[in-house]
């Protein structure tokens, strides 16, 4: 049976780039990294701290993704926080814009929106403790 996710996975226009996002600016542990030759192609894995994974490919020529408006299919990336003030400061110190804070009518959480270098949707969304 299904015992959760194992990983996300991402392409990236720049691998570079969008590895020093998610390992520097956001903490991700980088696992391994593998150039694909055969497909010109990089594949990097990354540890999020709750042993889940973050896969990010390289792809050339890859269309760009289309958020506005939003289309069928993976919405976006959520990452739980349980101090979402401290990690909109650590986001910002960093040059990243996050839309303001709002609260979730069903749960009452709150939650923000920003994105990655190539305008992929993510979420922070606090869980506190009760």
């Amino acid at each position: 049976m299904i015992q959760g996710i194992h990983h996300v996975a991402l392409i990236a226009s720049n691998i570079e780039v969008s590895k020093q996002f998610y390992r520097d600016v956001m903490g991700f542990d980088i696992i391994a990294e593998h150039y694909r030759e055969e497909r010109d192609s990089w594949k990097v894995d990354m540890l999020l701290p709750d042993g889940r994974q973050l896969e990010m490919f390289s792809f050339p020529g890859s269309p760009e993704r289309l958020s506005f408006p939003e289309s069928l299919g993976l919405r976006h990336l959520a990452f739980q926080t349980q101090d979402i003030d401290a990690v909109i400061s650590h986001l910002q110190t960093h040059g990243i814009v996050c839309e303001p804070v709002r609260v979730d009518p069903y749960t009452q959480s709150r939650f923000t929106f920003f994105q990655d270098p190539d305008g992929l949707p993510l979420e922070l969304y606090e869980v506190t403790q009760k």
